[in-house]
């Protein structure tokens, strides 16, 4: 925070370009895509993907240990348990390799519109729904129905959609908890 008030900037400027310098090296590419730091906007998530992809090559011959001691992933097994929530939301349809998929989804994240966002995530919902704490929620018949979020996804402001337009789950489910709390007060 020093830092931002020597340079006169926000720490929403000095972090976008703190991520925006270290998505240039493989590590830092490797690091900003799995590490899933908001904002997780179509947008920014298209540009960690197309970073990683873009040192696939030097990445490849690694092992990278992810959530589970001694179990050593390749980069495709390491892209995939981490953000395979972007291909399934993305590029459903399949393709020929994990790269392929990856390249199809991080093309067609950088290009998207509100609506495919929205219609990502409506496709996506059933999935993710099934992570959500019924025993948590208030209204559970209004916020675990995939019939209304479409509703709710279009009442919400820019900001608050671009949080999580690009469709990680953790981000929906955010969003579901805090729907719910605000039906609470309305």
């Amino acid at each position: 925070m020093s830092m931002c008030e020597v340079l006169g900037t926000s720490y929403r400027h000095v972090s976008n370009s703190h991520e925006a310098f270290f998505r240039e090296t493989p590590w830092g590419a490797l690091f900003f895509a799995l590490a899933g730091a908001a904002p997780d906007s179509t947008e920014r998530t298209a540009l960690r993907l197309k970073a990683v992809l873009r040192f696939w090559d030097s990445l490849h011959h690694g092992r990278y240990l992810h959530q589970k001691l001694n179990t050593f992933l390749t980069l495709e097994e390491l892209m995939t348990t981490a953000c395979g929530w972007a291909v399934e939301a993305w590029c459903p349809e399949g393709g020929a390799s994990v790269r392929t998929r990856f390249e199809v989804a991080a093309e067609r994240m950088a290009r998207a519109t509100r609506e495919d966002s929205v219609e990502a995530i409506l496709r996506q919902l059933p999935h993710i729904l099934r992570f959500a704490d019924r025993e948590r929620l208030n209204h559970p018949e209004v916020v675990m129905e995939p019939t209304t979020w479409r509703e709710h996804l279009a009442s919400l402001d820019a900001a608050t959609f671009e949080r999580i337009s690009g469709v990680r789950p953790a981000w929906v489910l955010e969003r579901l908890y805090l729907w719910d709390r605000q039906l609470d007060v309305q």
